[in-house]
């Protein structure tokens, strides 16, 4: 739905990392392509097979993209955070979506459409590089959970995902924390696992004294002995 009060998109595009460098007059440009959607916790942005004309940009909230097996179930294939955009690589192939998004919070996106885009990758081929690292990025990503779904045990995959959330300085620290950023059912989704069997996990390392489990709060009382286990 449509928000109620008008919001400055342009200077919300200055901030968003991918357009950083770009002149007043682009920014200006790409925002008379851009709207404001704000989205409700548990709200559907688009569906899968819905059509793609141009890319979202996540100001504040959390969103999940997913799809649901014949059989019901659902998978996670990403959770994405404040300043995140996604649907790039769907727009540039003209394809309808593969995935759902669904609102995990309250959240404000910025949707920008396909000819604004392609109107300024004319102009700016800087643009279109960061364009094209971002979704080299996103392909890298999937590349890894290929190859951790694949070869890496549920205890390996929990542990590589609490220490990737932790802040870079703390990798090696004794007495950390960190909070999941989403409910345990969808992190386990997200990670391949059904969520008795991440509970079953997380209940382990917890017997072995590598963390300390408070609702979503997760308590490393050593980040190295845990990254030991990893394997």
């Amino acid at each position: 739905m449509q928000g109620s009060h008008p919001i400055n998109i342009e200077a919300l595009l200055t901030h968003i990392p991918l357009f950083n460098g770009l002149a007043e007059e682009e920014i200006a440009r790409i925002a008379r392509g851009t709207r404001e959607i704000h989205a409700t916790k548990g709200e559907i942005l688009f569906h899968k097979g819905d059509q793609c004309n141009g890319f979202h940009l996540l100001v504040y909230g959390q969103m999940k993209l997913a799809f649901t097996s014949s059989q019901g179930s659902e998978k996670v294939v990403e959770i994405i955070s404040q300043g995140q955009s996604f649907g790039e690589a769907v727009m540039f192939m003209d394809k309808p979506y593969i995935v759902f998004a669904q609102a995990l919070t309250d959240c404000l996106l910025l949707h920008i459409s396909k000819a604004a885009v392609y109107e300024e990758l004319q102009r700016d081929h800087q643009l279109c590089r960061k364009m094209l690292a971002g979704m080299a990025m996103r392909l890298h990503q999937l590349m890894n959970d290929v190859e951790s779904y694949s070869l890496h045990s549920g205890k390996q995959r929990i542990i590589g995902y609490l220490l990737r959330e932790l802040p870079e300085a703390d990798h090696d620290s004794i007495n950390v924390s960190i909070t999941l950023p989403t409910n345990k059912g969808i992190i386990a989704s997200r990670l391949n696992l059904t969520q008795e069997h991440f509970s079953r996990i997380l209940h382990e390392l917890t017997e072995l004294g590598l963390i300390v489990v408070e609702g979503r709060k997760i308590h490393i009382p050593n980040a190295t002995k845990l990254r030991k286990h990893e394997g």
